[in-house]
């Protein structure tokens, strides 16, 4: 399956932005997907988790109660939905489908990457 991350750009501190993953079609077992995050400098952070039925969600600490993942089956699209932007948060933000279908932390949990998309925060 590929994968298509879009949403990024710039923003001011405070402001929001909504990250979409557009798959090429349904995966062939119900997997779960997540989000990772590669600011310069920095090693692949994840960012956010969501199962195949959105039931089991899990966000890094430093995002939480600021940014919520979701998914819609029926588009085979996941969206992550970013308030309160920090400049921290500057990254290329990745997409990812996990192998199982609960997405956990871990990168080697996951296989079809997305190619990135760059969200920028001023300060």
């Amino acid at each position: 399956v590929q994968l298509q991350a879009s949403g990024g750009g710039l923003v001011q501190a405070g402001g929001s932005l909504r990250l979409s993953c557009a798959a090429s079609r349904r995966t062939n077992s119900n997997n779960g997907m997540g989000w990772f995050r590669l600011a310069p400098g920095k090693e692949r952070d994840f960012v956010a988790g969501i199962s195949w039925n959105g039931r089991y969600i899990s966000y890094a600490d430093s995002v939480k109660g600021r940014f919520t993942i979701s998914r819609d089956n029926a588009k085979n699209t996941m969206y992550l939905q970013m308030n309160s932007l920090k400049p921290e948060d500057t990254a290329v933000y990745y997409c990812a489908v996990a192998r199982k279908a609960v997405a956990g932390p871990g990168a080697d949990g996951y296989t079809s990457w997305g190619q990135g998309t760059l969200v920028t925060v001023s300060s």
